[in-house]
């Protein structure tokens, strides 16, 4: 497939200069036409010294516009990049009915990823441990909350399954079933704005499943968001630098460990003793099978709130068995690139689990499972179904990445054929 392209004005928004953009059509890309698109290799090193997995290339080549075109809204917006710049701040959403969502400054250093072969309730896969550096950045003081996540999800405009928009004339299909319908019908009478890159931005289509499970569980703006994907939470973090000219992304496993632990080398960030657990964390014991309102316990040492339990947090890496022994001491900033949709990390353990499985170093692998009551084929890319007990937090690192590492972050999963069959 060619894709057609054409140049239009960006709106930016107040104090962001108009740049220009290669629009190509929206239509999802398919195993067979992925050939046509060029072959271009991830860098051999991003803003870290991770290696790359042997021969991967950058994903979704037909949306690196959009990565190129928000990387210049972040070169725009500007900002400064030195250590001793870095203060805590609020950031404001604007499309977010202008949210606030506090972060705060990590000052990099040097630490141990894993527990220790003694350490009560280990698991395998939390080792070997590894002294790691971490380069400086900021971290969301909380899991991303509904009052900043539903503006997403429910963005309102007409779209593809992939998530880009619908072309201008194209008649929108609709299979959502049951009381979400309605507002499936209303979304695709609205047609995006492909001049303004917020628009752009793949974000969901409606729900076909009720997440809050007809109202069993709270959709308070003050929860966190939860029953994402670690698609939709990478491509949040796109949408939302599109809007504030900040580069937001996941965390690795290592920068949301390293923040976690906040200079502790215990099970916990507060010490190990199990039975201290209630004061800073919603758990499969004192949750009442419920999650909770963000920033409700006690604080870890710099700050962060929920990093032990309420929902477990999607960080960017996948799980492989031995990646863990590749990893050189003083390895900055590792980062094992996920080339499949399963298994990937999530970390902090959750409202729906047991106590050890909030440990600082403890490792959840997500699974299909997550996706079971979801009747579509192929499965929805933008919700777990049955992940209640999922979400995340952001982090904005203080290096600003190229266009390419900026692509990278945004899409190590996307919508094709093969990838979509793993949810089966």
């Amino acid at each position: 497939m060619t894709a057609n392209r054409f140049l239009l004005p960006v709106v930016l928004g107040t104090g962001l200069a108009a740049v220009f953009l290669a629009c190509a059509d929206e239509t999802p890309v398919a195993d067979n036409e992925s050939a046509a698109l060029p072959v271009v290799k991830a860098p051999a090193q991003f803003t870290n010294t991770t290696p790359t997995p042997s021969g991967y290339q950058l994903p979704s080549m037909n949306r690196m516009f959009v990565s190129k075109n928000i990387h210049e809204i972040v070169a725009q917006k500007g900002g400064g990049s030195a250590l001793g710049k870095m203060k805590d701040y609020d950031e404001v959403a604007p499309r977010a009915n202008d949210s606030t969502y506090k972060l705060i400054a990590i000052q990099g250093g040097e630490f141990t990823i894993g527990s220790p072969d003694g350490e009560a309730d280990r698991e395998d896969d939390e080792g070997p441990q590894r002294k790691v550096k971490i380069a400086p950045f900021w971290i969301g003081q909380t899991e991303i909350p509904w009052a900043l996540y539903k503006p997403f999800y429910e963005n309102g405009i007409a779209r593809n399954k992939d998530g880009t928009l619908l072309a201008p004339k194209a008649k929108s299909v609709i299979t959502v079933k049951g009381k979400n319908r309605a507002k499936a019908i209303k979304d695709s009478l609205s047609r995006g704005d492909h001049s303004n890159m917020v628009d752009v931005v793949s974000q969901p289509t409606p729900q076909y499943h009720d997440m809050f499970l007809s109202g069993d569980l709270p959709s308070d703006l003050n929860y966190p968001a939860m029953c994402t994907t670690h698609h939709a939470a990478s491509k949040f973090c796109q949408w939302l630098t599109a809007q504030t000219g900040h580069f937001y992304r996941l965390p690795t496993e290592a920068e949301w460990e390293y923040a976690c632990r906040a200079g502790s080398t215990t099970a916990f960030h507060f010490g190990d003793e199990v039975k201290q657990l209630d004061d800073y964390a919603w758990h499969g014991y004192n949750s009442e099978y419920m999650y909770h309102p963000v920033a409700k316990k006690k604080p870890n040492q710099w700050g962060l709130y929920d990093m032990h339990g309420n929902v477990a947090e999607w960080v960017l890496d996948g799980f492989t068995e031995d990646y863990r022994d590749t990893i050189k001491p003083g390895t900055l900033n590792p980062w094992n690139i996920p080339i499949t949709r399963y298994p990937r990390i999530v970390k902090g353990g959750s409202w729906d689990q047991d106590q050890d499985e909030c440990r600082s170093s403890a490792r959840l692998h997500s699974i299909n499972d997550w996706k079971d009551t979801d009747p579509q084929v192929p499965k929805s890319v933008w919700y777990h179904t049955d992940g209640q007990h999922v979400g995340f937090r952001i982090v904005r690192p203080l290096k600003t990445p190229t266009a390419e590492e900026m692509h990278l972050y945004w899409n190590t999963d996307w919508w094709e054929p093969r990838r979509n069959a793993e949810d089966l």
